[in-house]
C-alpha cells in the first residue's frame, strides 16, 4: 500500500495554493507530483468557475474533480463536465433587485455555470473581470435564461459591503438562501446548505473517500465550512483568525509553499490522519 492512498487532499486557490501574484511555486508542484505519485488524491475547492482555473489546473493536474461555485458544484475535466451541481431558486432576483435598488452603485454578477454575466459594473467588478480574465458579457440579471449557480455583488467600499450584508439577512426570503464573503470586496448568495464544506463532503462520497483520510486547507471565511468537516482542517498562516480559530493546524503562509510543507509533515508523520 503507497503511503498516501486513501487520502483526499483539498486546497484553496487564491492566498492558499497560489502566491500573491497567482504563481505556483516549484516546491508545491513537487510536492503535489510526490503526494498523488504515492497514492493521494489532489485537488482544488473553490469560489471560481471550472472555466477559469484551466490554467491552474493543467499546471497542477489534480487528479481528482474539483470542487467549483464555493461548493455549488463537482466538475470532471476529464469527463468535462458536472458530476453534481446545485441549481440557484428563481426567488433569488428578489434579493438582487431589493440589493440594486437600495445600495447605489453596488457591483453585480450572475454566475451560471459556465458563465459570468457582468450585470452591474463598477471598480470592484471590473478589478475581477482583470484579474480572472474573465469575458465581459454584459446582460441584466433579469434575462439570465440559464440556470444559476451563485450571485456576486462586489464594492470596494467596505462600509458598503457591510450595508449590503445586513441588507440580506434581514430580507424576508434570506432563509432560504446562503450567503458567504469570498473577498473582502466580495460577497456571494449560494444556494440554501451550500458551501465548500458540502461540496468536499459530495465529493469524497462520490469517490469513496473516507472522511477519516481528508484534508482541506484554506485561508479566508468561505474555507472554513470545509475545514471544519475533514478530518485534518489546516490553515496557512496569513488566514484570516477566525479561519485559523477553526483550523486543527496551523501551516506557514502561501508566500511559503504552504502546501509543499503540509505534505512534507503527512510524509514525516508529524500530521497523521
Amino acid at each position: 500500500m503507497k503511503k498516501f492512498e486513501g487520502m483526499l487532499m483539498c486546497t484553496d486557490l487564491d492566498g492558499t495554493l497560489l502566491k500573491n501574484d497567482k504563481s505556483i511555486s516549484r516546491e508545491n508542484l513537487d510536492a503535489i507530483d510526490y503526494f498523488k505519485q504515492n497514492g493521494g488524491l489532489f485537488t482544488f475547492v473553490t469560489g471560481r468557475m471550472p472555466f477559469f482555473v484551466s490554467d491552474i489546473y493543467n499546471i497542477v493536474k489534480p487528479n481528482a474533480p474539483i470542487v467549483c461555485v464555493n461548493g455549488g458544484g463537482i466538475y470532471d475535466y476529464d469527463l468535462k463536465e458536472y458530476l453534481w451541481k446545485v441549481v440557484m431558486p428563481a426567488s433569488v432576483t428578489e434579493l438582487v433587485e431589493y440589493a440594486d435598488k437600495n445600495i447605489d452603485g453596488m457591483g453585480i454578477q450572475v454566475n451560471t455555470f459556465d458563465k459570468i454575466y457582468y450585470c452591474k459594473n463598477n471598480d470592484a467588478m471590473e478589478a475581477f473581470r482583470l484579474v480572472t480574465k474573465t469575458p465581459n458579457l454584459v446582460c441584466d440579471y433579469n434575462d439570465v435564461s440559464e440556470p444559476i449557480a451563485k450571485i456576486v455583488f462586489g464594492d470596494t467600499d467596505i462600509q458598503k459591503m457591510d450595508q449590503l450584508r445586513t441588507l440580506l439577512e434581514n430580507h424576508p426570503r434570506s432563509d432560504e438562501f446562503d450567503f458567504i464573503t469570498s473577498e473582502e470586496t466580495l460577497h456571494e448568495i449560494l444556494p440554501k446548505g451550500i458551501s465548500k464544506g458540502k461540496g468536499l463532503t459530495k465529493l469524497a462520497n462520490l469517490l469513496g473517500v473516507d472522511m477519516s483520510k481528508t484534508i482541506a486547507v484554506g485561508d479566508y471565511y468561505n474555507d472554513i465550512s470545509m475545514i471544519e468537516c475533514v478530518k485534518l482542517g489546516i490553515a496557512v498562516s496569513n488566514a484570516q483568525p477566525e479561519v485559523k480559530m477553526s483550523a486543527d493546524v496551523i501551516t506557514v503562509s502561501n508566500e511559503e509553499s504552504a502546501i509543499a510543507s503540509i505534505i512534507d509533515n503527512l510524509d514525516k508523520k508529524i500530521y497523521t490522519l
